[in-house]
């Protein structure tokens, strides 16, 4: 990719200078042409409207009796979800101390994990610059779909790996100021324009031939897979393919639940995941009009192991039911979350401690988790079923800064979880 970087650098510096050139990949200004002033053309008076500041996160200081309920359900089944972010997290210093101890200890009761996290950390309340404490709680798993390593009658849906002409742009290497920011378009003679969407991809643009990875049997599930960034599939021989995330086109995820719920198809209450496979399959002749709503498309690469957790965003596989999807720009990677919610479709409390290990593209905000459930169909109605609302609790080293005085780090994972769309 380093030898199209002249060329972006131009690109980009033209596009910053003159809003007449057309818009790099993954922008959504449309081009326009400078206009002339002139007697009949002023210059608009109009005041513009007020701009809204963006929410922001406040971690309040707390104490452990101020949580619905302390200790946590499972605190010791939880254990070792915690020394998977250790091992990442005792690279940074402000997490050695207490991934130390953590390492040094062999819990065998919820009191001694009790006993360790009330001695390691200080509690803050999540609470966005808004003032809402309460945000969106939703789940999500590791589907296991149908499938073979040869497209047949039954087999007809590819699941592809990266194209040769998807560019990925690291806008960091161009300019310090936007370290961490990537867009992904392709090249188009001279320009780079946005990658193919959804649509035009099963039109069969790009370079997707002899990219295919498998094909399944059923075109909703393989949208669910690319929802979820990593599943597994059972091929016609009996073995286990497992997939995970590569990359994405670049554009912006766009909610086919929400279009159902917008054109009458579907009420709130039954757009769920299973409610959405249901109306697809009753309307097999609108599946494509559904699917192509979402110009989000996801690649994907073999991984070598087809048993145990995915591998989340920390590069730690996650743990069912005790690992969560956060938005680390107010979330740091790998800390411990007291997640205080409702199961999935129920008014049964859900007060459990978590642990931030993996983002999403559709995870956005201060209080705002997507819960892993694990693998498989049990799996997948808890996490389809799960639209709840909920309460966060930040656990903060005690030897490390207050939060909200953090390295870069975090704003990095944001971005890049922002790219991958997942």
């Amino acid at each position: 990719m380093r030898r199209y970087l002249p060329l972006i650098t131009t690109l980009l510096l033209a596009a910053c200078a003159s809003p007449s050139v057309p818009p790099v990949a993954g922008s959504t200004k449309p081009t326009t042409s400078p206009v002339k002033e002139t007697p009949s053309n002023p210059p608009c008076k109009c005041s513009e409207p007020e701009k809204k500041a963006p929410i922001t996160a406040q971690y309040q200081p707390a104490v452990w009796t101020e949580l619905p309920t302390w200790p946590a359900e499972g605190l010791l089944a939880g254990w070792p979800a915690w020394l998977q972010s250790c091992k990442s997290l005792n690279k940074k210093l402000e997490w050695q101390a207490s991934c130390q101890a953590a390492e040094a200890l062999a819990p065998r009761s919820d009191g001694q994990v009790q006993q360790y996290f009330e001695q390691q950390f200080q509690l803050y309340r999540i609470v966005a610059s808004d003032g809402a404490e309460r945000g969106l709680i939703t789940g999500y798993y590791e589907p296991l779909i149908q499938g073979s390593r040869k497209a047949s009658d039954k087999a007809r849906y590819p699941v592809y790996g990266v194209p040769d002409d998807l560019l990925t742009i690291d806008l960091g290497e161009l300019l310090p100021e936007l370290k961490g920011q990537r867009v992904r378009g392709r090249l188009e003679g001279r320009k780079v324009v946005p990658y193919f969407t959804r649509e035009d991809l099963e039109a069969g643009k790009g370079k997707l031939t002899g990219k295919e990875l498998a094909w399944v049997d059923d075109a909703i599930e393989l949208f669910f897979l690319q929802i979820q960034g990593s599943g597994r599939i059972r091929l016609d021989d009996g073995s286990l393919l497992r997939i995970g995330y590569a990359d994405q086109n670049g554009h912006p995820y766009k909610s086919i639940g929400r279009w159902l719920i917008d054109k009458g198809e579907l009420t709130l209450e039954n757009a769920s995941m299973q409610g959405i496979q249901a109306w697809a399959r009753a309307h097999p002749h609108r599946l494509a009009e559904l699917l192509n709503v979402n110009p989000s498309y996801v690649f994907f690469k073999p991984l070598a192991k087809a048993e145990g957790g995915p591998i989340g965003a920390m590069g730690q596989p996650l743990t069912d039911g005790f690992s969560i999807a956060i938005d680390p720009r107010y979330t740091p990677l790998g800390s411990p979350v007291f997640l205080s919610t409702n199961w999935p479709n129920s008014s049964r409390t859900l007060n459990r401690l978590m642990y931030a290990q993996d983002t999403g593209g559709a995870i956005r905000g201060p209080v705002r988790a997507d819960v892993f459930w694990g693998y498989g169909a049990e799996a997948g109605s808890l996490a389809g079923k799960m639209r709840q609302q909920g309460a966060m609790w930040l656990l903060w080293p005690k030897t490390a800064a207050a939060p909200g005085s953090r390295s870069d780090d975090n704003k990095t994972a944001a971005t890049k979880a922002s790219a991958s769309g997942s």
